[in-house]
């Protein structure tokens, strides 16, 4: 191809500018040129990186204390032989895997953070147009871009025609920007119309684009209370293992005879078996494991709805939010102009305005607006116009001239009111009248445009320097709107019910965006320029407070909303589509990108619609409410469990006694009491409402449970002192014994209310117990005896009373701190 054909050709006969016959005299870089480039380092290729890499995840997720203190009670065990007292092992390395693949799978998606989509780009080089790779573009490139074209590198223009660039992606603005010599255009934009070259002028890192995502580039885990919480417990526990395990170890010594005794007859071993027990019983193994598996199952629930969950713990976070940031294109609206309405002036129209109408709607380089004409206004192809001029955003009009002889005859113009009929030498009535309709139509948000008829047509020397036709005729008002999503009003009534309150924010017209919000069913007394917005802070989270319609902002000042909102408490959730928008979703709590985002907004968001339906997030607040209600429910199991083992740790320590169970006696019992019914549980329908303060909930329960769990075990254990009777494994039996039946109750009242299944779930625990006693296959495996009937009536003497207080004690925390479900309490809010 020849360098003067690389522009193309004009449709309807007209010579394009006088600059573009100068593209016959470049020839691009040369292959020695490009290569030089490419050992400078002056290519397009972004380095791919998060700032956690593969190990830096591992060393997180395994190399902890924690984990070391499980590894080395683990490893200790099958030296002593004693493996079937190491099963907790096996939960440890689960909990550790879960953690690495999750963080891994972000990692993977930050990796593929992209803000181009267009996989090849098109330059000139050696003479000739070739097409490359996006990354094989080097600096000093010339591109040949064309109308559909994504922009694979910042440049400078050389030669245009018509040129217009759709920034929407990078800026927020809708409305396409018209492109001349030495105008710059920006990586990641679109050419919407025209053709031109283009010289690079930064490659890479250094573009517009992926200076936008550098800081969306970096990784970060959204923030969860209940991950928080959890993370607390155990840091907690880490503190506190290293001084529990010196009391235990010197106790279960000394309960063998002292150090010198138990290292001389071996009796040691002993002591290190039940020194393990206490420390591993501290650790509360399977609640991380179950946090995991209930938010994947969430996950897996919503992707059957088309909603990708790009980290587990944002199935919480949406249902946390009590505040939602919107940008109206391409979430409150679908990105696509619509025709609305013709408005007469007043003045019989011109004869053949229909026709002239349909054959702007089906030029084919009419612009978005102007093609939205083509389904109301026919056009049976039989026009044939004697000279045109195309649409361009520096100009705002476009003309077209008929012959004469039958209408459509004359010169139509078509184009911004204030433009079109401000060449007017004389103010009629109709002009006038015009002008002020199309102002009161403008101020309501609508996009409005003139159909104008001249007798003469307009004075072209070329495309740029085309003049209007003295005196045009106006003949009718054209508006146009944004289409609004069918789900829109509906999916935001909800929200509004449940007392989030509602941020739209978008790069267009503040009136515009007004507009959209009233259809939606949003109040507002207008739109908020963002142009006035003030730079400090605490003044811009105090205008965020009272508005909540904003136009005119730009990327830098979306984020900035978002740090103003979080500032005053509040838990933010931000969608968007476009890489203007990359920002705040990765600064918002929860980031929730459309289907039709760019690539680099869904890599920073935490939720995708992949169908584009925003009638979604409703069902992921439920999904959500369902996660935080039942993993706080298993949180009560599980700290109640660390809470009476820590309590008997140091007790047993301190009274020098031998620990009352073996590890895998342990095992069994959190397995029935816990681990088996928790993972039902969790996985449960649940509708309560969110309500803060996960953490001190769990713990005003567990502890106070714990402590009753701990107290009944002492007391068993001190009734088989005081009688001297019973074998160790019986004294054993029924130390587990008392510890599961109180343990299974307090399983009983946090299943409240009860239902079919849960009462399925709970006696089948009942039965388990049973069988663990009293199977030989079983028993013999956990050592558990069948104790004599003195200590089987003392358990139950002791069990009962463990069972009044857990009552006791679980409906007085229900009356001080659980809200019943149907309280008209402000659902999500913080």
């Amino acid at each position: 191809m020849g360098a003067a054909d690389v522009l193309g050709h004009r449709d309807k006969g007209h010579s394009g500018p006088r600059h573009l016959a100068q593209a016959a005299e470049r020839t691009g870089l040369s292959a020695a040129d490009v290569a030089v480039r490419v050992e400078s380092g002056l290519t397009n290729n972004v380095p791919d990186q998060s700032s956690r890499s593969l190990w830096d995840i591992f060393r997180a997720n395994v190399l902890t204390l924690f984990n070391a203190i499980v590894a080395g009670s683990f490893l200790l065990l099958l030296f002593l032989g004693q493996w079937r007292d190491a099963l907790f092992g096996f939960a440890a390395v689960g909990n550790a895997l879960i953690g690495v693949i999750q963080e891994f799978k972000a990692k993977k998606s930050l990796d593929r953070l992209a803000v181009l989509n267009a996989p090849r780009a098109r330059v000139l080089r050696d003479s000739t147009v070739q097409d490359l790779d996006v990354r094989d573009v080097v600096k000093d490139d010339i591109l040949v871009l064309r109308a559909g074209d994504q922009i694979p590198a910042d440049a400078v223009i050389l030669e245009a025609e018509g040129l217009e660039i759709d920034e929407s992606l990078l800026t927020g603005e809708s409305e396409p920007v018209d492109k001349v010599i030495d105008d710059e255009v920006l990586s990641g934009s679109s050419v919407v119309s025209g053709q031109a070259w283009a010289i690079v002028n930064r490659v890479g890192a250094d573009s517009f684009s992926s200076r936008l995502t550098a800081e969306a580039k970096r990784f970060s885990l959204v923030h969860s209370e209940i991950r928080q919480g959890l993370n607390q417990v155990l840091r907690w526990i880490t503190l506190a293992l290293l001084p529990v395990m010196a009391i235990v170890v010197n106790g279960q010594m000394q309960s063998q005879g002292g150090w010198e005794q138990a290292i001389t007859t071996g009796t040691w071993r002993t002591g290190a078996v039940g020194a393990v027990a206490s420390v591993i019983a501290m650790i509360p193994l399977g609640l991380v494991l179950m946090t995991s598996v209930a938010f994947a199952v969430g996950a897996v629930r919503l992707a059957q709805q088309n909603v990708l969950i790009q980290e587990l713990a944002a199935v919480e976070g949406l249902a946390r939010v009590d505040v939602l940031c919107l940008d109206k294109t391409g979430t409150l609206t679908a990105g696509k102009i619509i025709f609305d309405e013709v408005h007469t002036i007043g003045v019989v129209p011109q004869e053949g305005w229909k026709q002239a109408l349909g054959w702007f709607g089906a030029d084919p380089n009419a612009n978005a607006t102007a093609r939205c004409l083509a389904e109301a206004f026919d056009d049976d192809g039989s026009l044939r116009p004697a000279a045109t001029v195309p649409f361009s955003s520096a100009r705002k009009w476009s003309a077209v001239s008929f012959p004469d002889g039958v209408p459509p005859a004359g010169t139509w113009l078509l184009g911004a009111p204030e433009i079109v009929l401000d060449s007017s030498t004389q103010s009629t009535q109709s002009t006038q009248e015009a002008l002020d309709a199309a102002a009161r139509l403008a101020g309501s948000g609508l996009r409005t445009l003139v159909l104008a008829y001249a007798p003469s047509p307009p004075s072209i020397q070329n495309d740029d320097d085309a003049v209007l036709p003295a005196d045009p005729t106006p003949v009718a008002l054209l508006t146009f709107r944004e289409q609004v999503r069918s789900d829109a009003a509906q999916t935001l009534a909800y929200f509004t019910e449940q007392g989030v309150s509602l941020r739209i924010i978008s790069g267009d017209d503040p009136r515009t965006v007004a507009a959209v919000a009233r259809e939606v069913g949003v109040a507002t007394d207008g739109g908020f320029d963002a142009r006035e917005l003030p730079e400090d802070p605490e003044e811009l989270a105090e205008v965020m407070q009272h508005h909540t319609v904003f136009g005119r902002v730009t990327p830098a000042q979306k984020k900035g909303m978002v740090m103003a909102l979080q500032r005053r408490g509040h838990v933010v959730a931000m969608t968007g589509d476009g890489v203007n928008d990359a920002l705040a979703l990765k600064e918002a709590d929860i980031g929730v990108a459309m289907d039709s985002a760019a690539a680099a907004t869904k890599a920073v968001s935490r939720l995708v619609l992949l169908d584009g339906r925003f009638d979604r997030l409703p069902g992921v607040v439920a999904e959500g409410r369902r996660v935080i209600a039942n993993i706080e429910r298993v949180s009560m199991l599980f700290l109640a469990k660390t809470a009476y083992a820590v309590i008997l740790s140091i007790t047993f320590g301190a009274l020098l006694w031998d620990f009352p169970f073996l590890p895998r006696q342990l095992s069994a019992t959190d397995g029935i009491t816990i681990g088996i019914p928790a993972f039902f549980l969790a996985l449960m329908p649940n509708t309560r409402r969110y309500r803060s303060g996960f953490l001190k909930r769990s713990l005003s329960f567990a502890i106070p449970a714990g402590l009753i769990i701990a107290l009944a075990v002492v007391a068993i254990n001190a009734y088989s002192r005081w009688t001297g009777t019973g074998t160790t494994a019986e004294v054993r039996t029924a130390a587990a014994l008392v510890l599961a039946l109180i343990a299974l109750w307090v399983l009983v009242v946090l299943s409240r209310p009860l239902n079919r299944w849960r009462v399925l779930i709970i006696g089948a625990m009942f039965v388990g117990l049973g069988l663990v006693l009293t199977v030989p296959l079983l028993s013999d495996f956990f050592d558990f005896t069948v104790p004599g009937w003195n200590h089987l009536l003392a358990s139950g003497v002791v069990a009962l009373l463990g069972v009044i207080a857990i009552e006791i004690l679980f409906r007085h925390h229900r009356r001080l701190l659980a809200a019943p479900d149907d309280t008209p309490e402000r659902a999500l809010r913080p």
